[in-house]
């Protein structure tokens, strides 16, 4: 069965799109810790991230890197935090979260709401900063 982002990468699913190429898939997430909380996976589904190959765990870095530029230039932050937790669905991603101090990225912390326009909004900015 397909996964979530497997399904948001075939646009079964809705999502607001930052970035895409032949191997890789980024977008909001729609639980996000900052504005501008991106999650970029591979379209090869695969559930851990080490469980990737060498080449297309590389290249998901290099394509993160881009969008985290893109997101740094879109929104008021000090820098762009990174992280891998895996558990909360089956495919590899990573997390893009803006910060402006560490506790920005604690997972536990209440998750923010936006509106559809804020998110897109959002991600015009990002994808034109790309």
């Amino acid at each position: 069965m397909a996964t979530i982002f497997s399904k948001i990468i075939k646009g079964e699913i809705p999502s607001y799109k930052i970035a895409e190429d032949d191997n890789y898939f980024a977008f909001l997430d729609i639980n996000p810790l900052a504005k501008g909380h991106t999650l970029v996976v591979p379209k090869v589904e695969t559930d851990y991230i080490f469980d990737l190959d060498d080449t297309v765990i590389a290249g998901m870095m290099v394509f993160a890197k881009k969008v985290a530029k893109a997101i740094e230039k879109s929104v008021s932050c000090q820098r762009i935090g990174i992280a891998v937790i895996g558990m909360e669905v089956p495919h590899a991603h990573i997390h893009l979260i803006p910060l402006n101090t560490i506790h920005d990225i604690d997972f536990s912390k209440p998750k923010l709401k936006f509106s559809k326009e804020e998110f897109e909004s959002t991600s015009g900015s990002i994808k034109s900063n790309l």
